[in-house]
């Protein structure tokens, strides 16, 4: 036992640093244009990046408007949500109607047979078919936000393009191919492999993927499989590749159809490739480029999922308003009991600034005047938590008809309001795109950034010694000016008045940036090389950093609400509102940097792997024991 741990800690490391450099090598390493998120973290708040809220133009409207309308009519009269959640399938006819609308080509350029229309307007076409069916909103994104039209427009070839977009335009859907059985958010460990053909046209793939949204409808996939590996510095080093994938293909087998707590209509499931052949010309970029790929792709999905979390946020409105105002108890409606009310404020001045972010982030992403890399990161990381606690909330306010399934309400003659079915549909969004911890450590790696590109090698045990003395005369250099202009009163060179009654907020963002930077400074002083492994700091770090960002946003879009409308104060409100929410957030975050209980935590959870509080576990039938059990009985009756 004494000689195998080490070993097997010495497997378990090498494993690690394999995963971290597959996934540095993914990386967009560069920032070819400027990200107002990225510099909260250095310190540096930049007006000027944040005080014009970004809008459509015209012609973005007037398109967007006249589709939006049309999709609006066309769920109304055609779709029933209640249908898809009966039959867990979205009808035939529904399908054939958004391809006959053009729905699968909506961001798809007009060349290719598409509509061309905005980020903006497709963020407000997905929410509006989710605040219907949210399974036939993930039909439309899954297909255009991460399946093979994103990536084909931004990797592909110009034969790649003429042949498949008009295609996938007209209707042909199309699914994203990633997550394996044994592989979630660790590339390094990806088993599905295509291998090159003697003749060098082919490329045969196998292995398995799972979770793949729209997988078991789709056309088309875009699948990521392990390439032979690269030598790189002398060592071999995974390579991952994107193909495209004609799902008729000999080979191809739909091996499950998986089902969940939500979503019941998503066609979700477990994909097999056997030998299956593949052009050559179906490669997307070159060999090793696919998890950059992917995760340019991923960058492209979460400016859509904040949007359609913003619709489960007006639905808890709209729902809310109506019940808070209608049911009375002890002498008054229930909205006017602080309890209640308490909830109903945060709630409204939540979704404006939700909404604010994800906006913000889309608008630059029509506009391409920005790396947002960062603020689409951070609007999905917010949204998809503070819907799924709006939703919980709008069921507690609710009460047992929260509880109850629309389809019973509607059987004793209430209004069916579908917060169950809101409840078990929105559940999948922290953990989608991202999940909320991996979206934190993402964001934490983008945050440190600056800072690893000036001392990595003066942390790095594997640096040469001429490498380290080079780093630190560097590092040397930038940190005797940056460190203490960090320290300095933000009056000697910022103003805020051009944010006029929201200065104050400003100036509470730019102190608050400020600190922020110091603390990832000293954060890196401390912990060294052991930072990357603190994720709970990191985690702090990063809520600091979005929240400041979201503040700033809801400033930003106050001030163009308040531009067009001078009489309506409601925008302003709600944005000090959240201000105020948000800082008190904030600075709990700040305390519990340094003065936490992380280690008696961690400490409690080995203990707890080791096994020693399963007494508490003493007085159930073991899940374990319970999921044998049905396995055994599937087992025989496939016997039989």
């Amino acid at each position: 036992m004494s000689t195998q741990a080490p070993d097997n800690m010495s497997h378990l490391k090498d494993q690690h640093d394999e995963a971290m450099e597959v996934a540095e090598a993914a990386r967009e390493t560069e920032w070819k244009q400027p990200s107002y998120a990225a510099g909260l973290f250095m310190g540096r708040v930049q007006p000027e990046l944040i005080r014009n809220y970004p809008e459509p133009t015209t012609e973005q409207v007037l398109e967007g408007e006249a589709m939006y309308e049309k999709v609006r009519s066309f769920i109304e009269e055609h779709v029933d949500p209640l249908q898809v959640e009966r039959d867990a399938k979205i009808p035939d006819h529904v399908v054939q109607g958004f391809r006959d609308m053009g729905c699968f080509g909506l961001k798809l350029p007009k060349e290719y047979g598409g509509l061309g229309l905005s980020q903006v307007y497709y963020n407000k076409i997905v929410a509006l078919i989710g605040s219907y069916s949210a399974s036939v909103a993930v039909l439309i994104s899954a297909h255009q936000s991460i399946g093979v039209p994103q990536p084909l427009k931004i990797f592909g070839t110009k034969e790649q393009k003429q042949k498949y977009l008009p295609r996938l335009a007209a209707g042909a859907i199309s699914a994203f191919a990633l997550t394996e059985p044994n592989v979630g958010s660790d590339p390094a460990k990806m088993t599905a492999t295509a291998e090159l053909t003697e003749d060098g046209n082919y490329y045969i793939i196998n292995g398995e993927k799972l979770w793949c949204t729209n997988g078991t409808v789709a056309e088309l996939l875009i699948v990521m499989v392990r390439t032979p590996d690269k030598i790189v510095n002398g060592k071999p080093r995974k390579q991952i590749s994107a193909f495209i994938v004609e799902t008729n293909s000999p080979g191809f087998e739909i091996v499950h159809r998986c089902e969940f707590i939500g979503l019941r209509g998503i066609e979700n499931g477990l994909l097999r490739f056997k030998d299956v052949k593949v052009p050559k010309g179906n490669l997307i970029g070159k060999e090793g480029m696919g998890l950059k790929i992917a995760l340019t792709t991923l960058n492209n999905g979460r400016l859509t999922l904040p949007a359609a979390c913003g619709a489960y946020f007006k639905q808890c409105l709209n729902i809310n308003r109506d019940w808070a105002n209608e049911r009375v108890q002890w002498g008054a409606p229930i909205g006017k009991h602080e309890a209640v009310a308490n909830k109903l404020g945060k709630m409204v001045a939540t979704t404006y600034a939700m909404e604010a972010a994800t906006y913000y982030a889309a608008g630059l992403a029509d506009s391409g005047t920005a790396d947002i890399r960062l603020e689409a990161a951070m609007a999905k990381m917010q949204a998809s938590e503070a819907a799924w606690h709006a939703i919980d909330e709008t069921l507690q306010i609710r009460g047992g008809r929260g509880y109850e399934t629309e389809q019973s309400l509607l059987a004793r003659g209430e209004k069916p309001y579908g917060v169950e079915r809101m409840l078990r549909d929105s559940r999948i969004n922290t953990i989608i795109e991202g999940a909320s911890e991996i979206m934190r450590l993402f964001l934490a790696r983008e945050a440190l950034d600056p800072h690893m590109k000036l001392g990595a090698d003066l942390i790095n045990p594997k640096s040469s010694l001429g490498a380290k003395i080079k780093s630190f005369f560097k590092s040397a250099v930038f940190y005797s000016w940056w460190y203490p202009t960090r320290w300095l009163p933000t009056f000697l060179w910022k103003r805020h008045g051009q944010f006029r009654s929201f200065s104050k907020h400003m100036r509470f963002v730019e102190r608050a940036s400020r600190r922020l930077s110091r603390n990832i400074f000293h954060g890196m002083m401390f912990f060294q090389a052991g930072l990357e492994k603190r994720q709970m700091f990191l985690g702090r770090i990063v809520e600091i950093g979005a929240e400041l960002f979201t503040m700033s946003a809801v400033v930003s879009k106050a001030l163009a609400d308040q531009e067009k409308s001078p009489n309506d104060e409601t925008p302003q409100q709600l944005a000090d509102l959240y201000c105020c929410l948000a800082k008190r957030r904030i600075q709990q975050n700040f305390r519990e940097l340094w003065r936490n209980d992380d280690v008696k935590v961690r400490y409690v959870a080995q203990r707890f792997l080791a096994d020693d509080y399963q007494w508490l576990e003493a007085g159930i039938i073991e899940p374990e024991a319970i999921a044998l059990r049905l396995l055994e009985q599937v087992s025989q009756s496939s016997a039989a």
